[in-house]
């Protein structure tokens, strides 16, 4: 048998190396994998002794020649293939390692220059990757690190790769190709071209919507069904998903998670890592119908299921701390579909053991910082239409207490402003039209989805009544701005004193004059969050 080694990322081909000599492995190689395998003392010819012509292009060339893809390539149960080998002095390949120029993070390094993103993209390693992969029958193809204990393993066990692990390497091969020349398209599609500035030096423009969009993604899982049991779905994550984020957490009990489970996850999640103290959101059917922050999970899962607990029968929590005993045992006296939480201690599990259908996720705290992927979040948000695809950049908008324009006489207490930012951060979770009724960190009423923001409100109110909980000195968020004063009026006769709302209506005057009117405050906050 004889490998061909050429690699970029050496982690663990010195090791793979090894252990395909001690097999009986002839190893070629190329640059500067031959040169750090015969450093180790391991006897490898180099790809040029047996193509008999030298490396040249600054290494540009020096697989590209019919001993290396012929070997490859060739069909061993065709007489006319291992003829046409023999009569032309080709041996075969029989494996072959490569991973490629390393594109993908040269070009998200800040200040890359095209010159580099340019001589990033490999030439040689793809062809001989799609040739191998081609050639699955007879032909190996190693493209990841991860993959060289599963051929050590079958080579010592039986001397050769099986079929079925041929495929599986030469499918995630072609998976491979697909992702870098993707990466290759996103990058060179997003560069604004300025012949004036071509120098080495040159670090190009680039648009955050490519000319093409190349989507990568890797299937998780199958799923029983989709949003209803007639059709079918799956899950997919990033290439690369952010630390944080759900597809990274760990389901440590409780049946598969459905599409609805998955989708209704991500929505609690999304906005419970959004508070810095002990929170806990509940979301039934996308929305979040109780949220609340605590001195801890205990106390922020109360004030949550106060907001409405007859949505909460049957929904999603998510915690951003630690599930303990207290947590658990309040918790566990509902029914709940998926329990969400970065950790959850032993008391805890031992609770939640009798209850086998509630499926318990474990998800780390994203580090925290500037972007979005510190935060555990997209960076791109896309929705299907019509034989296209809106993309646009996420929401991550986050909302400062500087950034509150205060328009009415009546200035808000600071417990008021606290409160509104709180309103706010949910406000952005709910579907729109959205209001939000808040008070001492807790939901108090919850409107969402409605063609009217008139009746948004209205809701908010019947669902706090239904929960026994008074609205009186409540403050209020709504998603967009009020086009007229009687979704005012409606919050107001409910008995919020505050309102916070993005402004910018045409009659934001005849608002403004409606709280002056009412002797409520309002502030502005310049921007909103439609979430259709």
């Amino acid at each position: 048998m004889r490998a061909l080694l050429s690699v970029s990322d050496k982690t663990g081909i010195v090791e793979f190396a090894q252990a395909l000599h001690s097999l009986g492995v002839t190893l070629l190689s190329t640059g500067g994998t031959a040169k750090l395998l015969s450093d180790k003392g391991l006897p490898v010819t180099e790809v040029a002794e047996v193509t008999n012509f030298p490396e040249m292009l600054d290494g540009r060339v020096k697989t590209l020649h019919p001993k290396v893809h012929g070997g490859l390539l060739a069909r061993r149960e065709l007489p006319e293939h291992m003829a046409a080998l023999k009569e032309h002095g080709i041996e075969t390949i029989d494996l072959l390692v490569v991973n490629l120029y390393p594109f993908e993070a040269t070009v998200a390094k800040a200040g890359c220059t095209l010159a580099d993103a340019i001589e990033n993209i490999d030439i040689g390693g793809p062809a001989m990757v799609r040739s191998a992969a081609k050639n699955w029958k007879d032909v190996g193809v190693v493209t990841d690190a991860g993959q060289y204990e599963a051929v050590i393993g079958e080579l010592k066990a039986a001397g050769k790769l099986s079929d079925k692990l041929r495929f599986a390497l030469s499918v995630a091969a072609f998976n491979r190709i697909a992702q870098y020349d993707g990466a290759i398209s996103d990058y060179l599609s997003s560069v604004s071209f300025e012949e004036e500035k071509l120098a080495e030096s040159y670090v190009p423009a680039r648009n955050l919507f490519p000319g093409q969009s190349n989507g990568q993604f890797i299937k998780v899982q199958d799923l029983r069904y989709g949003e209803n049991s007639h059709q079918q779905a799956a899950l997919y994550r990033d290439l690369y998903p952010a630390p944080g984020s759900l597809v990274t957490g760990v389901q440590l009990q409780g049946k598969e998670l459905s599409y609805n489970n998955i989708a209704d996850a991500d929505a609690a999640w999304e906005c419970v890592k959004s508070f810095e103290a002990p929170a806990c959101v509940i979301v039934k059917h996308a929305n979040p119908c109780g949220v609340a922050v605590g001195k801890d999970a205990h106390e922020a899962y109360a004030k949550a299921f106060q907001t409405d607990p007859t949505s909460a029968f049957g929904g999603i929590i998510a915690f951003n701390r630690t599930v303990d005993k207290a947590a658990a045992e309040a918790v566990v006296k509902q029914f709940v579909e998926v329990l969400m939480a970065p950790d959850f201690t032993a008391e805890a599990l031992e609770i939640f053991k009798p209850k086998v259908n509630v499926r318990l996720m474990k998800i780390a705290m994203p580090k925290g910082g500037a972007s979005a992927w510190d935060q555990g979040r997209n960076a791109m948000d896309a929705k299907r239409v019509g034989s296209g695809l809106l993309l646009q950049t996420a929401d991550n908008h986050e909302l400062a207490l500087a950034d509150l324009k205060v328009v009415t006489v009546k200035q808000p207490t600071p417990e008021e402003l606290q409160d509104l930012l709180f309103a706010w951060k949910v406000a952005k979770y709910v579907k729109s039209n959205a209001i939000v009724f808040c008070k001492n960190g807790m939901t108090m009423g919850v409107g969402a989805g409605q063609m009217s923001r008139l009746d948004s409100a209205r809701i908010a109110s019947i669902k706090a009544e239904a929960a026994k909980l008074s609205l009186q000195g409540t403050v209020v968020a709504s998603d967009a701005f009020f086009p007229f004063r009687d979704g005012l009026d409606v919050v107001v006769d409910a008995g919020a004193t505050c309102v916070a709302q993005p402004g910018g209506s045409m009659r934001d005057q005849e608002v403004i004059d409606a709280a002056n009117e009412r002797g409520v405050a309002m502030v502005f906050t310049g921007v909103r969050h439609f979430r259709h």
